[in-house]
Parts: structure tokens; C-alpha cells; sequence
């Protein structure tokens, strides 16, 4: 198995290590953006709710690393389901990060309250028609609304919340029958990883952190990108270096056995999860 790529049937290539941007702004983002680039992420998470797509597109176009070595990832706001809406807030979205095209294009939240879902993905899947988005996907849908969104749209992925105390099985079976993958959110569950006594343990084992481990943990499984998110370039540098040990079988069950069922961001008016 590959642990830096996942290969769509199409032929893309979506680097499984990715940099999250959700709660940084400002020159918080640009500088963390820049970091992450320089520390070696090739995939970088934005959306159009985060505020922070300008300060993203800044630190891609002052990179020394080429636009074409980065898969982009952004995301609709809810507000923007609506076939106009999906397609003027894209070019509003490009025009921020300074680019022609995303690699990767979300509907962040299911938004039937704004628009059908089919009008939604039919107006995304044009955008990739025309280029501005190699590839589409949603955020946030439990496995009978993917199910459903593949029926309407030829979708890769869907983001949601994922770390070792929230086991997501039935939106990986989903997406596993369908070429697809998972992308995971708040990977180190907004750092309460560092605490676990297991993940210490091993991190103590293998000379790394408990995020290490925890990141390690999801590149072996099959099927999942993971984001992680973090303002600092301590931090930002050593979750990337996850390339250069290996877990057990035995080390994968016992992170596997930590799964409680603790999910840690479920905003009102959520869907109902799986």
C-alpha cells in the first residue's frame, strides 16, 4: 500500500498527508501555509468558510514550490448550493487564491435547506466539466447521504471528522466500493491524542509524538487522506515526518481499540451521523 498517495481510477494523484487551514486567518494562515510548503506538504485544505483562501493563495504564489506540485482543496460554504451560487462563488474563490483551477472542490455541509443536493452537484460537477475543479467531492454527509451523492455525481471523497477515539465504518465502506476516499478532519482530535496513554506508550517505542503516531496509524489504513492542522512550526514541520518508521499489526489494533465513538465537532443543524 502507498502511504503518500491515494490513486483515483481517474489517474489523479492525492498526496495522503495533507495541511488543514480551518481556524487560522490572517497572517496566521499565510505564514503556516508557508511553513507546511516548505516542510514538504503537497496538499493543502481551505474552504470558502475558513476566510482564509487569500492568505493561502498568497503563500502558494510566494512558495518556491510549483503550483502543479500542490493539490489545492477548497470548499462551498451551505449558503452557496445554488447552481449561480456554486459557480460565481468559484470564481470568486480562484480569484482569491490566485489560481486557475482547484484539485479538489467540496460541498462543505449538506445544504438541501439551500438546494436539492442534485442541483448542487450538477453545478459542481460542470465547474469540472470546465476545468475549474479536477475533481469533486462533499464534507460532513453520513453514508446514506454519499451513497446518494454518488447516484447523482461522479464524487472521490468525503471529509469528515476521523481520529482514533471516532471510527467512521460504514462512510469508509461507502467510499471503499466506490474508489473513493476518506478525508480526515481534526485527525489528532483537536489534540487530545497527545494525552493518550496508548499513543504515548508507542510514541516512547518509536522515538516520535503521539500526533506522529496517531497520523502513522491513518496513512497504514487503506483509503484515508488525512489534514492536520496546526499554527505552530514545530508542529506543523514534525506531523510531517510520519515517512520514516512503521506500526505493527499488533501497534494498529491497539490504536484501533481506542475508537469510543467521541465525536468533538457537531455544530447545529448538523445531519444525523452514521
Amino acid at each position: 500500500m502507498d502511504v503518500t498517495t491515494f490513486h483515483l481510477p481517474d489517474g489523479t494523484e492525492v498526496p495522503r498527508l495533507g495541511f488543514g487551514t480551518f481556524e487560522l486567518s490572517g497572517e496566521d494562515a499565510y505564514r503556516s501555509v508557508a511553513v507546511a510548503l516548505e516542510a514538504g506538504y503537497r496538499h493543502v485544505d481551505t474552504a470558502q468558510g475558513y476566510a482564509n483562501e487569500a492568505e493561502v493563495g498568497r503563500a502558494l504564489a510566494e512558495s518556491s514550490v510549483d503550483r502543479d506540485e500542490v493539490f489545492v482543496t477548497t470548499k462551498l460554504k451551505p449558503s452557496n448550493a445554488t447552481a449561480g451560487a456554486v459557480r460565481s462563488s468559484m470564481v470568486d474563490s480562484l480569484r482569491a487564491l490566485g489560481t486557475d483551477r482547484v484539485d479538489l472542490l467540496l460541498l462543505h455541509w449538506p445544504a438541501e435547506h439551500v438546494a436539492p443536493l442534485a442541483e448542487t452537484l450538477e453545478a459542481m460537477t460542470s465547474l469540472r466539466e470546465d476545468g475549474l475543479t479536477r475533481e469533486i467531492g462533499v464534507s460532513n454527509f453520513p453514508s446514506k447521504m454519499l451513497a446518494r451523492a454518488y447516484e447523482l455525481a461522479p464524487v472521490v471523497t468525503d471529509q469528515v471528522e476521523h481520529h482514533p477515539y471516532l471510527g467512521v465504518p460504514k462512510i469508509e465502506e461507502v467510499l471503499r466500493v466506490r474508489g473513493g476516499f476518506l478525508t480526515a478532519y481534526s485527525p489528532l482530535a483537536r489534540g487530545k491524542v497527545a494525552a493518550d496513554p496508548v499513543l504515548k506508550e508507542l510514541a516512547i517505542a518509536h522515538d516520535v509524538t503521539p500526533a506522529q503516531i496517531t497520523l502513522r496509524w491513518m496513512l497504514q489504513r487503506p483509503g484515508v487522506v488525512t489534514i492536520p492542522k496546526s499554527g505552530t512550526p514545530e508542529r506543523i514541520r514534525s506531523n510531517v515526518e510520519v515517512f520514516d518508521f512503521a506500526l505493527s499489526d499488533d501497534e494498529m489494533a491497539r490504536v484501533d481499540a481506542l475508537e469510543r465513538g467521541e465525536r468533538l465537532i457537531d455544530p447545529g443543524g448538523g445531519p444525523d451521523w452514521d
